[in-house]
């Protein structure tokens, strides 16, 4: 089985592109984010009184049944390998989650974000036994080349970065292929990447208890919006 083919050059956004990513990113640098409306029809964006924060000190724990799982290397972790596919994958009911929240529209913006640069994913990829993954890797432990023969994605997350601080959107897994913890195994390496990248915030935008396990605390709306006023402008490298 070949590699996964890696992500295409991108093309340059059109005028109407341009706006519509001009126009999400101001919302997102008020404090807002998008979310489907409950009856199913459109997208309202949402700011609540408090935020879900993912510490990026040494307050983030990593539940030892999940860092025995990382260490036995069954995951090779890419970042912006497979964008679209992780969105789409993000958008698809899965057990305890039957309705989305992603919008087709709010899937179009992102994926407008991620050709402009700002929206960026991580992937978790499942190796066959006995394949090696002994490929280059950036200083954040992310692989930079070809994928080991046979990888299959099993899991993954997006989000957009605002100077430093990141806004994480959602994630999947995929068990049925090996991805037992994926999801949360790609939180882990997103937080190893913001760290060496120099982010300040991990937004994880509203609590939830699958992300009580890491540490997750909340902010509440005020000093969000100061530290977010702070540091989206930060000049800081995906």
């Amino acid at each position: 089985m070949p590699d996964p083919a890696p992500t295409p050059p991108r093309a340059p956004l059109t005028a109407s592109e341009r706006r519509t990513v001009a126009a999400v990113l101001r919302m997102y640098r008020e404090g807002w984010f998008p979310m489907r409306r409950e009856s199913g029809r459109g997208v309202e964006w949402v700011q609540p009184e408090h935020r879900a924060i993912i510490p990026l000190d040494d307050r983030f724990h990593v539940p030892r049944s999940l860092a025995q799982r990382l260490r036995s290397g069954r995951f090779v972790f890419t970042t912006d390998r497979a964008f679209g596919e992780v969105i789409r994958a993000c958008a698809q009911p899965a057990s305890g989650r039957e309705d989305t929240w992603l919008d087709p529209s709010i899937i179009e913006a992102f994926d407008l974000l991620h050709k402009a640069g700002h929206a960026h994913s991580i992937e978790a990829w499942r190796v066959p036994p006995g394949v090696t993954t002994s490929r280059p890797r950036s200083a954040t432990g992310l692989h930079t080349d070809h994928l080991p023969a046979g990888a299959v994605l099993v899991g993954g997350l997006y989000g957009l970065a605002l100077g430093s601080v990141f806004c994480g959107e959602s994630m999947f897994s995929r068990p049925a292929l090996g991805g037992t913890d994926a999801s949360k195994a790609c939180l882990v390496a997103l937080v190893h990447h913001l760290r060496a990248r120099g982010f300040t915030l991990l937004d994880a935008q509203l609590a939830n208890d699958h992300l009580a396990q890491f540490g997750q605390f909340e902010m509440p709306r005020e000093s969000y919006l100061t530290h977010l006023a702070a540091h989206a402008e930060n000049s800081v490298t995906w």
